[in-house]
């Protein structure tokens, strides 16, 4: 998949281009219904795939009230979901105050039809765009037929389908049923972050682990607890893999190798905890890491968070939950 951040003179003259346009946060089982159907009408056309995004999320810049916006996806995790999706082309959008307020007809005269010169336009049928959401599918309907595309359109049921799966999937993250994203998302919710310096309390009670460090403030991080994990050392990383161990599940980005582990959110209240951080134990593994980055696939969620009388109580918990992803992770191996 090609990339494209700029308009002018960035972006090649597609070959009988198949647009559409959204967020597509998470590239999850919705989303991936959406991109067949512009894949298939790609290929009777013998055309190329083109998807429009925007970077910041237009909620940041457009709402009156913005909030503290979470996103299923970096915009660098997009980027790997829609290659892996086989999608052409990724035209990423800089959304600023004027670019949102821009006519409807210049948004479909200046911005469509000048830089991508569709063939077909495949969009909701509750789309709206230009300065008021002032622009609907009718008139884009009508435009095309003037300037000579198609515009298809994303059923009621499938969009409703889209919003609703996006909803569900932050809302199961945040209530630890992690299963259930899963199955909405269609792989295994995943996050990057690079390994920071603890206090190594987990390495003088046998369990060392790897705390990270979240860059995006924008990433939906799941609620307090313990999961079961995967964790993958992105390829030029400089992490010893043994031929032994699994490839990661391209999904999450492809190469290096990965390896199996337990993670905690939370503010650990056994030992007074004030800061919420995440941790990993990454099993079979014994390397200094500092600064290198990880990206974790949660799998299941264990129990959450429980302040327990001392370390040894501590300790004797961590064997069971050990003990217990071990055994939840080679069933689904």
């Amino acid at each position: 998949m090609k990339v494209h951040r700029e308009l002018v003179g960035s972006l090649p003259d597609f070959r009988n281009a198949v647009i559409t346009i959204g967020t597509f946060d998470g590239v999850h089982m919705g989303h991936q219904k959406i991109i067949a159907q512009l894949k298939a009408e790609a290929l009777k056309i013998n055309g190329e795939t083109v998807i429009i995004t925007f970077h910041p999320h237009p909620r940041k810049i457009v709402s009156s009230v913005p909030g503290d916006i979470k996103l299923l996806n970096t915009l660098a995790e997009k980027i790997k979901l829609l290659t892996n999706a086989g999608i052409d082309h990724l035209v990423v959008i800089p959304f600023d105050h004027s670019f949102a307020n821009q006519s409807a007809d210049a948004y479909i005269n200046d911005f469509l039809f000048k830089y991508f010169n569709p063939k077909v336009i495949i969009i909701g049928y509750d789309h709206r765009f230009g300065k008021g959401r002032a622009g609907d599918f009718t008139l884009l309907k009508q435009r095309g037929m003037e300037l000579g595309f198609a515009v298809n359109e994303i059923s009621e049921e499938l969009m409703n389908e889209v919003v609703i799966s996006s909803t569900k999937i932050r809302q199961a993250l945040l209530d630890n049923e992690i299963e259930v994203a899963n199955e909405f998302l269609g792989y295994p919710y995943f996050f990057e972050g690079v390994v920071i310096e603890g206090n190594k309390l987990g390495r003088t009670i046998g369990y060392p682990t790897a705390n990270l460090h979240i860059s995006s403030e924008e990433k939906l991080i799941p609620g307090n607890g313990v999961y079961a994990v995967e964790i993958r050392f992105p390829a030029g990383n400089n992490v010893p893999l043994s031929s032994s161990q699994e490839e990661y599940p391209a999904i999450a980005g492809g190469g290096g190798g990965s390896f199996k582990g337990m993670m905690n959110i939370g503010l650990r209240p056994t030992v007074d905890g004030k800061k919420r951080v995440i941790e990993v134990n990454i099993f079979d593994f014994d390397e200094q890491i500092y600064g290198e980055t990880l990206c974790i696939a949660i799998k299941y969620y264990l129990r959450g968070e429980v302040k327990f009388n001392g370390l040894e109580e501590l300790k004797a918990q961590l064997k069971t939950d050990k003990e217990q992803v071990a055994h939840l992770l080679a069933q689904q191996a």
